[in-house]
This record gives structure tokens, sequence and C-alpha cells, in this order.
């Protein structure tokens, strides 16, 4: 995988540092090896997401490419006086859904999408990754994610693993909290049903209001953010036509 960056966290409990921070519980790395897990603004919206990998008595902090030094730079930032190294490392990252090589972890956002492996680089496997993606509506870095602008839980992280309730604080934590326990979800992400093809980010429209914003597209199905309560029958995004499941506002 090119796209890739590893930080490494070292030190004195790198993973009781991190806790601190992100939207997952870090000391499942002690009973799991890997953790997903986001950092988000103070006010919650999200910022990065990555995998937390055990190795040793440190932690990997794998991220997409273009937001690596972004969120180098944040760490260093909260870091203060805390007892810990944080490294960019030119690591190589390998991922598959056959058979898992010695030393691979599971994916923990969903089994379809197979295992991750650091430290040795390995052909791809022909997994048309952007179809997984979709049929289970897994978002990506930059694409379905948008640093700023979108929220977790409307992305999905609570039934991908990415977040727990039980935790404590970390950054954003608040706004997160509210948002599971006093609010229902008007909008988020959902796979639809595409006929015909549209750039990523076009708008959805139905009865010449826009609905939402369409995106990762694979064999018929897309990934699109609805307002739930608004979003239903035909819709159109450029030429292609939507077709959304069935929901309300309360979904």
């Amino acid at each position: 995988m090119k796209d890739r960056a590893i930080i490494r966290v070292s030190g004195d409990d790198p993973a009781g540092f991190l806790q601190g921070l992100v939207s997952n519980d870090t000391r499942k790395l002690a009973r799991d090896g890997i953790v997903y897990a986001a950092f988000l603004t103070p006010q919650g919206k999200y910022l990065a997401d990555f995998f937390l990998v055990a190795d040793g008595a440190d932690v990997l902090v794998d991220v997409a490419s273009p937001m690596a030094e972004d969120l180098f730079k944040r760490l260093n930032m909260y870091k203060l006086r805390a007892p810990v190294t944080l490294v960019r490392e030119d690591m190589p990252v390998s991922r598959g859904t056959g058979p898992a090589p010695e030393g691979a972890r599971p994916d923990p956002r969903h089994a379809a999408l197979g295992w991750r492996l650091y430290g040795q680089a390995l052909p791809e496997d022909g997994t048309d990754w952007a179809a997984l993606r979709v049929a289970h509506c897994v978002p990506e870095s930059g694409i379905e994610l948008i640093p700023n602008d979108s929220f977790i839980l409307e992305c999905g992280f609570e039934r991908l693993n990415g977040v727990d309730y039980r935790k404590g604080c970390y950054v954003g934590q608040e706004v997160t909290a509210r948002m599971h326990h006093k609010t229902e979800l008007r909008k988020g992400l959902t796979t639809v049903q595409i006929d015909g093809h549209a750039p990523v980010g076009t708008e959805i429209v139905a009865d010449g209001k826009s609905v939402g914003k369409l995106f990762t597209q694979s064999g018929g199905q897309a990934i699109a953010y609805l307002r739930f309560g608004r979003a239903s029958g035909a819709l159109q995004a450029g030429d292609a036509t939507i077709i959304a499941p069935e929901m309300s506002e309360s979904d």
C-alpha cells in the first residue's frame, strides 16, 4: 500500500498517551493487537482516521499518507511533557482478503476487509477494494471522510468498531457522546443503488432540492451521504439515478 504512512509512538506507555486523544479504547491493543480510531477536533469533527497497531512496547499509527504530516504535528502538540517519542517511519503496509500470512492482523472494521500486515511489502492479491467498501459502506480517508466536516457517527464508526463510549475523555468526546446519547441521526452514509455514473461529490437531488452527496461507486452501488427523512424514491445525481434504501429520519 503506497498510500499509507507510519508514525511510531514509543516511550513510557504510548497507548496511555493516545488514550486521551483518540476515539477508541487503546487498552484493546493488549487483547486485539490492532484498533481502528479517529482523531477529532474539539468540536467533534473528523480530522484523521487510522489503525493503532501494537508493536512490542510501541504503538504504530497507520494513517493515509496525505493526512500523516498534519496528524504528526497535532500529536506532537499534545505531547507536551509526556514521556513519549513520535517518529515518522518508513515501513511497508500490505493487505489482502485471502489466507492471512504470519503476523498479519485482522482489519477491525469488518471481517470482509481481510487482514493488514506491517513490515512486509506483499503484491496485491486482486481484491476489488472499492467494491468491498461500497458493499459494506466503509468510508475512505479524504473521500467520504472529509477533514473538518464529517462527524464519525454519521460515517458509521460505531458499526465499524471505531469508537468507544466507555473509555473516558478524548478530544471531541463530548460532542460525539451527545450525538450518541441525546439525538437521533438524521443524516449519514449509506449504500444506495445507482444507474449511471457521476463524479465523487455530485449533489443528490430530490424534487429540485439537495438531499445529499454521491461518493464511491462500484457495480451498480454507491456510498452516499443522505438526509434520511428527505431521500426517498428515485433521486438524481447528475446524469445518474439513485435509489435509496427505505429509511426514516429516526433510522
